[in-house]
C-alpha cells in the first residue's frame, strides 16, 4: 500500500474567514514549519494549504486581489468567451462543490482513495483536503455575485471532482492517478488539472495506458511543475511526460517564482503561482503560492480555448496556448519560462497556424521507442548456431544486433531533452553511414596491405 502525503508550497498561507465588515490583512505572511520528506515515487499535491493565520475580509476584496485576470488577458477573453460548454476533471483531494464560488460549477465526480464520497465531494486527507477546492476555484470558481468571491479563468466551464488519497488509508497512489484519468476522459473531460507531482522524472507503466488514452481522445492534460520551496528541485512526473502541458509559476512582477516553482525542459508555460487566492471548504478564502495555483489558471484558459475553437484537437489547443505566450528568459522555449508567460485572449483570438505534432511531444512515440529499450526480449524460439563460412570454416563475423542502439535515447535523456524522434532519426542514419564508410575504408586498408 502506497502512502500518499499531501507536499507543501513554499509555505507561505493565509486564511480568512467570510465576512460583511473589512479588517486588516495580516501584516506578514507566518511559514509553516519545514515539511516532511515525501516518499519518492508517489504523488503528492503541489502547494499547501495549512492555518496560519486568521482575519477577516471582504470578499469584493478577494475579486480585486485576483490580479492575473486583467494581468494575463484572462478578462478580455471573456469578451470571446466564458468556457461554456467545457468540462475540466480536477484530479486531486476532491473538491467542496457546496461552496458558494462554485455554486453550480461542479457537475459529478468519483473517488478513488477509498476514504471519500462516492461522487468525490468529500476532501479528504489531513490538513491538505482544502487543497482541491481551492484549485478547482481558479479554473472555474463562479464568485459569490458580480464583483465577490473568487472568479476562475473559465467561469462557464464545468468541473468534474476526482478525489484521490494523500495520505496514510489510501489505496495505491499509481493506481488512483491511472483510473482517475480513464475515468474523467470516460465521463466527459476535456481537460485534465494535476496540480500534484511524483517527485520522480519516471512514472510507471499504468499511466502510458492512461495519458495516452487521454491524448487519443483529444483530452489536454495540465499539470504543475512543483515547487522548489518545497525541495523539488527539478520537474517531476507527470509534468515530464510527453504531450502534457506543464506549467511554471512566476511572481507578481511576472519573474520566476523562486520558491513556487521547479525547471526543467518540459515546461510548456509560466502562469501566476504567487499571492493568490482561492476558496476552500466551510466558506472561506486562502492565499498561497504555488504550482498548483497556476496549473487551474491555465487549465481554465485550455478550456476558453475549446470553447472559442470546438473543433480543435488537443495538439493544437495547446498550440495555441504556448505559440501566443508573451516571450520570457532565454529565447525558444526555456528551462524556467517554457515558451513564456501565457496569455489567454491571445490564445483565444490570435490567428495561429494549425500544427500537426502536439508541441509537447508525443506519448506515443515515446512509448514505443522507450519501453522498448528496456524490456528484454523473450526468444520465441531456441537459439541457433551462427553459420560458418563453407570455404574457410571459420565463424562468420557478426555486427551488432542493433547497430544504432547506441545512439537511442536514454530514459533520462528523453524525459529531460524530449528529442525529438526525427532528430535521433537524422542522427542514426548518419551514424550508420559512417560505420559503413569507416568498414569500407578498413577492408580497403587491409587489401593494400
Amino acid at each position: 500500500m502506497s502512502r500518499l502525503r499531501a507536499g507543501r508550497g513554499d509555505g507561505r498561507v493565509t486564511r480568512w474567514s467570510r465576512a460583511a465588515a473589512i479588517v486588516a490583512l495580516v501584516a506578514a505572511p507566518v511559514l509553516a514549519a519545514p515539511p516532511a520528506q515525501a516518499a519518492v515515487g508517489h504523488p503528492v499535491a503541489v502547494g499547501h494549504l495549512a492555518a496560519v493565520g486568521q482575519g477577516v475580509l471582504r470578499t469584493d476584496y478577494i475579486r480585486d486581489g485576483e490580479y492575473w485576470l486583467d494581468q494575463y488577458g484572462i478578462r478580455q477573453a471573456w469578451a470571446t468567451t466564458r468556457g461554456k460548454g467545457v468540462t475540466i476533471a480536477v484530479i486531486d483531494t476532491g473538491v467542496d462543490g457546496s461552496v458558494p464560488d462554485l455554486t453550480g460549477a461542479v457537475v459529478g465526480g468519483v473517488d478513488f482513495s477509498g476514504l471519500g464520497a462516492s461522487n468525490g465531494q468529500l476532501p479528504v486527507g489531513t490538513g491538505d483536503s482544502d487543497h482541491a477546492t481551492m484549485v478547482a476555484s481558479l479554473a472555474a470558481g463562479r464568485g459569490t455575485g458580480a464583483d465577490s468571491g473568487v472568479i476562475g479563468s473559465a467561469p462557464e466551464a464545468s468541473i468534474l471532482s476526482i478525489s484521490i488519497g494523500f495520505g496514510a488509508g489510501s489505496r495505491d497512489s499509481d493506481t488512483q492517478v491511472a483510473e482517475a484519468v480513464t475515468w474523467a476522459v470516460d465521463h466527459g473531460a476535456r481537460v485534465i488539472n494535476m496540480s500534484l507531482t511524483r517527485n520522480t522524472l519516471s512514472w510507471p507503466t499504468s499511466w502510458d495506458t492512461a495519458f495516452l488514452y487521454a491524448m487519443k481522445h483529444n483530452v489536454v492534460i495540465v499539470a504543475a511543475a512543483g515547487n522548489r520551496g518545497s525541495g523539488t528541485t527539478e520537474v517531476g512526473a507527470p509534468a515530464t511526460m510527453p504531450g502534457v502541458l506543464t506549467v511554471a509559476g512566476v511572481d507578481r512582477n511576472r519573474t520566476a517564482s523562486l520558491d513556487a516553482s521547479s525547471q526543467g525542459i518540459t515546461i510548456g508555460v509560466s502562469a501566476p503561482s504567487e499571492q493568490l487566492l482561492g476558496a476552500v471548504p466551510g466558506g472561506g478564502y486562502v492565499e498561497w503560492a504555488g504550482t498548483s495555483g497556476a496549473t487551474p489558471i491555465v487549465s481554465g484558459i485550455v478550456a476558453l480555448v475549446m470553447a472559442a475553437h470546438p473543433t480543435l484537437d488537443a495538439a493544437n489547443v495547446i498550440n495555441r496556448i504556448v505559440a501566443t505566450a508573451t516571450p520570457a528568459g532565454a529565447p525558444g522555449v526555456d528551462p524556467i519560462y517554457g515558451f513564456g508567460l501565457v496569455n489567454a485572449n491571445a490564445a483565444v483570438t490570435a490567428t495561429v497556424p494549425k500544427v500537426a505534432a502536439n508541441p509537447m511531444g508525443n506519448l506515443a512515440a515515446w512509448i514505443h521507442l522507450n519501453r522498448r529499450a528496456q524490456s528484454t526480449a523473450t526468444p520465441t524460439v531456441p537459439p541457433t548456431a551462427q553459420p560458418t563460412s563453407a570455404a574457410s570454416g571459420a565463424a562468420a563475423v557478426t555486427g551488432p544486433q542493433n547497430p544504432l542502439g547506441i545512439l537511442y535515447p536514454t530514459a533520462n535523456q528523453l524525459r529531460d531533452v524530449g528529442l525529438p524522434l526525427g532528430v535521433v532519426s537524422v542522427f542514426g542514419v548518419a551514424a550508420l553511414l559512417m560505420m559503413v564508410a569507416a568498414v569500407r575504408n578498413f577492408r580497403s586498408l587491409r587489401r593494400r596491405d
